[in-house]
């Protein structure tokens, strides 16, 4: 007995390496194919199987079992659900037929008259044996009577035979048919007339011309099978059908996916070739199989890195929107659980886990990138227990109807009756850095069985005592927030800390930008790349070259075959999601339009009034007045009978009169924010030097035309 790691004895490897030729000859499989007919252009599937394994194995728990019954009729509602739609097919082709129904019976008569005199005709040919005109004239032409006349005897005697039953036919429709007409019911009559009506109408009508017009059509699409497979891979550079080792081979039989909406069939790449070159291929592949690159997929196979599954759609996939969203339940959700976020290429549920994690979203305009984003933030305002921020550089509509939740939240960046929208951001991020680091010290100190790892947990978060909720920053374009001037330097230190740091303390980052490649140059810049950087979830909708498509999904994407540059200007809300999970899939995010978003924040409101968790904005603080009046505090700074002063003398007297809120204020930024009111910057004359600054009636007039509003 051997063992498994030893070799036999008296094994013969010279014949074991006669029969590996055998196998890997290809010269031989192509005359044995030429012999038998047929070529690497030809179908050799001509009806490919309808799932099967191993290409898409069932759904299996840990202990690697199958699930004994399916998953569609494994629960009552799963059952109903399927019947429901059963249901729901018949019944609409039962309406689709029952109104067609005078049209196919007069179709079905019209070829059931055509019908008579083809099965006529036909009756009539076999009973001459037309069939053997033929061969009696061969043998004339031939000059061999006795043949001829061996033929004419035959044919005779066969017509005979055959107009005795042709007869017999005759007899039992003349005498038959008026017997059963007097003697059977009406709806043997009628069924007996349908019958033969649709006989008649079958022999009757051509091939092309149907009767009944099918209720659901089924796409065409070109089939592939494993000789056109062959071509593209060898055509992509992936093996050679001429060297040894270097041939492609097939781990399953092609088959039909479980869904019907494409083949697949698992591939084996030559030795030293990885599932990596497969997906760089991807291009290649489906210009060898004649295709779409976007029918295209590739999924790893987990048992080897040289195996992987080719799943090839009829049709483009991500053309087909994935729906409404299914937050429209208005049920309150679990920041804890992956939140829905779309359907990928074979209509498989995409879900992205929001903690511990900070999620990037970059596209073109106009693609679908702050729909993607909103999706994240309303499953978080669904869950009463999550603390909302809100900051968008754009100011764009989207965004305004979370007011109604957001604990804070700033819109665009010109100025408002709350105040500057530029120092509510860094106000709030601020806020948030304290908390941040207030919490790490809190955690720290909270015995074991309350946080066994030293971070925090659902309850934790969910418990009002330790006033630790996990808290969302969605930030829309960010990048406007890093070209502010002097106030963005804070700005960009705050968001670089808390985007490495606050993930970990249950504080998500979701940030969304059009401009992923950066502003001007500098610290500032620097820090936006560090902060674009420090996202572990890269999401990218469509974008304008493979270089921003790398920044988005992080520096390697391309080289690995992900290139969202490569998405259809017509593909809305979708894009690549990596970082997520395993796997990095193409991604049709669900849709929530401007009505879908209200009604679920407002639903998310009275979940959280019901969990008395509603705070900050949302709950009527005046968070934005602790930015001041600017205007009154510029008034107050302008001594008596100053007729007005400059704009660094303003910066200079607040910093040193009001420090505790305008510590940092420069001559730009009060300037913009006084500007804002439409005090007009003049030139303002000190010691014989003139500066820009503003004159004290112009801002009595704009505080008075603020109080006449």
């Amino acid at each position: 007995m051997n063992t498994p790691n030893e070799e036999p004895q008296n094994f013969d490897w010279k014949a074991a390496e006669a029969d590996v030729a055998a196998v890997v000859d290809l010269d031989a499989e192509r005359t044995r194919r030429a012999e038998a007919g047929t070529h690497f252009e030809v179908n050799l599937d001509d009806a490919p199987q309808r799932g099967g394994m191993p290409v898409e194995p069932a759904p299996v728990d840990a202990s690697g079992k199958r699930p004994i019954v399916p998953a569609n009729w494994s629960t009552w509602p799963n059952a109903r659900h399927s019947l429901a739609q059963a249901a729901a097919l018949t019944g609409y082709r039962a309406g689709f037929h029952a109104v067609r129904t005078p049209w196919y019976t007069v179709l079905a008569l019209f070829w059931a008259v055509i019908g008579v005199f083809r099965l006529t005709g036909r009756q009539l040919k076999w009973w001459w044996v037309s069939e053997q005109y033929g061969l009696r004239q061969a043998a004339a032409d031939a000059n061999d009577p006795g043949m001829w006349l061996k033929l004419h005897r035959e044919v005779k005697a066969t017509r005979a035979w055959r107009g005795l039953v042709l007869a017999a036919e005759l007899l039992a429709v003349g005498i038959g048919g008026p017997v059963l007409y007097a003697a059977a019911p009406v709806w043997v009559l009628l069924l007996a007339a349908v019958g033969v009506v649709a006989f008649l109408a079958h022999v009757g009508r051509p091939q092309d011309r149907r009767i009944i017009t099918p209720a659901t059509v089924s796409g065409r699409f070109r089939q592939v099978n494993p000789d056109i497979i062959l071509r593209a891979y060898y055509a992509a550079g992936l093996g050679h059908p001429d060297k040894a080792h270097q041939q492609i081979g097939f781990g399953s039989t092609m088959a039909r996916d479980a869904s019907g909406t494409g083949s697949q069939v698992s591939i084996d790449l030559p030795y030293g070739k990885t599932f990596d070159d497969a997906v760089k291929a991807r291009g290649a592949v489906a210009s060898g199989l004649d295709v779409a690159v976007s029918q295209v997929f590739i999924t790893r196979d987990p048992s080897s890195h040289r195996r992987h599954t080719l799943w090839v759609a009829d049709r483009d996939p991500l053309a087909q929107g994935a729906g409404r969203t299914p937050l429209l339940r208005c049920k309150p959700t679990d920041i804890w659980q992956p939140a829905p976020f779309g359907l990928d290429e074979r209509g498989n549920k995409v879900a992205v886990d929001l903690m511990w994690n900070s999620i990037l979203i970059g596209a073109q305009p106009r693609q679908g990138k702050t729909f993607a984003a909103r999706t994240l933030a309303l499953y978080a305002g669904l869950d009463p227990y999550v603390k909302l921020t809100v900051l968008d550089g754009g100011g764009k509509p989207d965004w305004r109807k979370f007011a109604l939740i957001a604990d804070r939240c700033a819109f665009g960046l010109a100025m408002t009756r709350d105040g500057d929208p530029a120092e509510i951001v860094l106000e709030a991020l601020r806020e948030i850095k304290a908390d941040v680091q207030d919490r790490y010290e809190r955690l720290s100190k909270l015995p074991v069985d309350v946080c066994p790892e030293g971070k925090l947990t659902r309850e934790i978060a969910r418990d009002p005592k330790y006033k630790m909720p996990v808290r969302l920053v969605v930030m829309d374009e960010f990048q406007e927030y890093f070209d502010l001037g002097d106030i963005s330097k804070e700005i960009a230190g705050l968001l670089v800390y808390l985007v490495k740091v606050a993930p970990a303390a249950g504080v998500i980052f979701v940030d969304a930008t059009q401009r992923p490649s950066g502003v001007g140059g500098g610290q500032v810049a620097t820090q936006f790349i560090s902060f674009r950087d420090n996202h572990q979830v890269r999401f990218s909708l469509r974008t304008g070259s493979w270089n921003v498509s790398d920044l988005v999904l992080g520096a390697g994407a391309n080289s690995e075959g992900y290139d969202s540059s490569t998405l259809l200007p017509s593909y809305k809300g979708v894009g690549i999601l990596r970082g997520a999970s395993d796997a990095t899939p193409t991604v049709r995010t669900y849709l929530a339009d401007a009505d879908d978003a209200e009604k679920i924040l407002v639903a998310a409101r009275k979940l959280r009034e019901a969990a008395s968790t509603l705070s900050g904005m949302a709950a009527g603080e005046d968070i934005a007045r602790e930015v001041r009046d600017v205007l009154a505090d510029v008034r107050s700074v302008i001594e008596r009978g100053e007729t007005g002063a400059q704009w660094e003398e303003i910066a200079t007297r607040l910093a040193e009169r009001l420090p505790e809120a305008y510590a940092d204020v420069t001559a730009e930024s009060i300037s913009a924010q006084v500007r804002s009111f439409g005090v007009r910057s003049v030139d303002v004359k000190r010691s014989g030097k003139a500066l820009k600054g503003a004159k004290t009636d112009d801002i009595d007039a704009a505080i008075g035309r603020r109080k006449a509003a």
